[in-house]
């Protein structure tokens, strides 16, 4: 019997199999902070708007239909890009317990500014979209951790499209234009599905050995940050397209 390939895997240096084990780990720690800020958002915006008292706080309502919003609904719109801007220029200067609770914080504010989602739309659309949503994140960011294809090229691309996405989201608050929305929310959808496996991808080769705790946890938190937007955005694109109105 031929024993040339006997014992392969068992030769491997003991290093690269550390660092394969500590990079699944890390990979894990991250998608794990995503869900349960996915999570936390979730639970928020339903609290939002099942509770009378918060739901009176950011919203006017007749019955059940929503007829506007409250100072509060701009306030909870623009509190998750401050925590954006805080966490991305302040990673570095802050503890990583520090930018975990921020984080936390992050995912709630979203919570209370897509609250409104679930006045707007059924429930059954919102989860039928969400579910979608999840499928396509699941497989993307497989794709960009296993392809061996470098993403940088096509990072850059979306990165550029994703400036022009939000100028044209821009315009349109003004226009309102149907068909100018049909087009930023299928651009959107697409840009934000293949941000989704180039991050991935980058979160991955980010990955060090050698990093202390305090920086691995600090790299987990942004990348976790990461793929929530780009999860969130798509599924805010894909909306459009299959969320039912009440």
């Amino acid at each position: 019997m031929d024993n040339r390939f006997q014992g392969r895997v068992d030769s491997r240096p003991v290093a690269t199999v550390d660092i394969d084990e500590g990079l699944r780990k890390h990979m894990l720690r991250v998608y794990n902070y995503m869900t349960l800020g996915l999570g936390l958002t979730g639970a928020v915006a339903y609290a939002v708007v099942s509770v009378p008292a918060l739901r009176d706080l950011f919203y006017v309502m007749q019955g059940n239909v929503l007829v506007g919003v409250k100072p509060m609904a701009y306030v909870a719109m623009f509190a998750p890009l401050a925590f954006i801007l805080v966490i991305s220029f302040g990673i570095n200067r802050m503890k990583a317990s520090t930018a975990q609770l921020l984080f936390w914080l992050f995912a709630a504010a979203m919570g209370a500014s897509l609250s409104n989602i679930l006045l707007v739309y059924t429930g059954v659309s919102v989860a039928r979209t969400f579910f979608v949503t999840a499928a396509a994140f699941g497989a993307l960011s497989l794709y960009g951790y296993t392809t061996k294809r470098d993403l940088t090229a096509m990072g850059k691309f979306l990165f550029m499209g994703m400036i022009g996405l939000f100028l044209a989201m821009i315009v349109n608050l003004f226009m309102q234009a149907p068909a100018l929305q049909f087009a930023i929310s299928a651009i959107g959808v697409l840009i934000f599905a293949g941000l989704t496996a180039y991050d991935t991808q980058k979160i991955k080769e980010m990955y060090l050995e050698a990093d202390s705790s305090e920086i691995a946890g600090k790299k987990a938190i942004m990348g976790a940050l990461k793929l929530y937007l780009d999860f969130i955005l798509m599924f805010q694109f894909l909306l459009y397209f299959m969320g039912g109105r009440e």
